[in-house]
Order: C-alpha cells, then sequence, then structure tokens
C-alpha cells in the first residue's frame, strides 16, 4: 500500500509538486499544501481548527464527496501537525 503525505494543515493529499506550498525561497514545503502555505508562512495564520473544519467539510461537499469520507477527513484534522498542540 502507498503511504499518502498529507498536507499538515488541511489534509490535501500532497501528490504531486504542483499542489505544495512553498518557502520564501521559493523551495517547495512537503507539509503543507499551497492553498494553507506560501512564502514561508501560513496563507490564514488566524484560522483555528473548528475554521479549518468548516472549510474542509464545505470543499468535499462542492465536491459532492460521501459523508462518511467527509467525516474521515474532518476526525483526522486534531492529529495533523498544525493543530496537534492547540
Amino acid at each position: 500500500m502507498e503511504n499518502i503525505v498529507l498536507c499538515q494543515s488541511c489534509g490535501l493529499p500532497l501528490a504531486n509538486e504542483e499542489v505544495k506550498g512553498k518557502e520564501k525561497n521559493g523551495l517547495k514545503n512537503d507539509l503543507y499544501c499551497k492553498y494553507c502555505y506560501d512564502d514561508g508562512t501560513f496563507t490564514k495564520p488566524n484560522m483555528t481548527l473548528e475554521d479549518m473544519k468548516d472549510i474542509v467539510s464545505t470543499q468535499m461537499k462542492k465536491l459532492k464527496l460521501p459523508i462518511y469520507t467527509i467525516q474521515k477527513a474532518i476526525t483526522i484534522l486534531p492529529s495533523l501537525s498544525r493543530w496537534k498542540n492547540k
């Protein structure tokens, strides 16, 4: 089974270089996606875990993903690096 790397903020699979966020020096970041992290910082630094849960749920519903999949994604968010100690 393939080990899938997830954005440590929103849980988006970091399946290719194009979806990865960037550091200030332009290098790709292997922990966060481009929607959560750009230019060496979080795109929404004041976001809370509850805010992220709402965003992830809304985006997944727009994609018409099954409720089970959405619930599973929401459940893993607190275990991701950005939210672990908050």
